[in-house]
């Protein structure tokens, strides 16, 4: 028979769980913000190039260079 006292619901494991769930999904959070913040704020299109063509399987250039 119990006295009347329930568990105490937040123990120290949930406690430390809980801390490196919200941390784990914090990270999560920052990083995906991060690539965000890079996706809008670069220029892919914008990227150093040859001016003209050259002989070779080696070298690349932009299709439509717009800078």
């Amino acid at each position: 028979m119990t006295t009347g006292t329930s568990p105490r619901f937040w123990t120290r494991a949930r406690l430390a769980g809980s801390a490196m769930a919200l941390a784990v999904v914090a990270v999560f959070a920052a990083a995906n913000a991060h690539l965000i913040v890079v996706a809008f704020t670069s220029q892919p299109a914008c990227v150093p190039h040859l001016k003209t063509a050259t002989q070779g399987a080696a070298t690349y250039r932009a299709a439509k260079p717009s800078c």
